[in-house]
């Protein structure tokens, strides 16, 4: 199911994700790991196709939480099974706040 949201100018924005991928280690993986890593996420995303894309990772002591945009969870999943990644929560991002909220 695709849950695109409408703005105000009829153009259509997909939600965003993000996703929990517990990975021992993560933290201590190499500069040239993370490449290898970033590397088969790209080419797993160029077999998808434009409508799921990767904005941004964050990379913890044992975990990697990433930032998607995409049409539904199902196809982030699909990303994990084809690249070998684990997702072990995909939840969407329902609204976004930063300190100009309390403004």
């Amino acid at each position: 199911m695709v849950h695109h949201k409408l703005l105000c100018e009829g153009e259509m924005v997909m939600p965003k994700y993000v996703i929990e991928r517990a990975i021992p280690g993560a933290g201590g993986l190499s500069q040239a790991e993370l490449k290898g890593i970033s590397q088969k996420s790209r080419d797993v995303l160029s077999q998808l196709g434009t409508e799921i894309q990767w904005v941004q990772s964050y990379v913890t002591g044992d975990k990697i939480y990433c930032v998607y945009i995409a049409p539904n969870a199902e196809i982030i999943r699909e990303h994990a099974r084809m690249g070998g990644f684990p997702a072990d929560s995909v939840e969407e991002v329902k609204s976004m706040i930063d300190p100009t909220t309390a403004d």
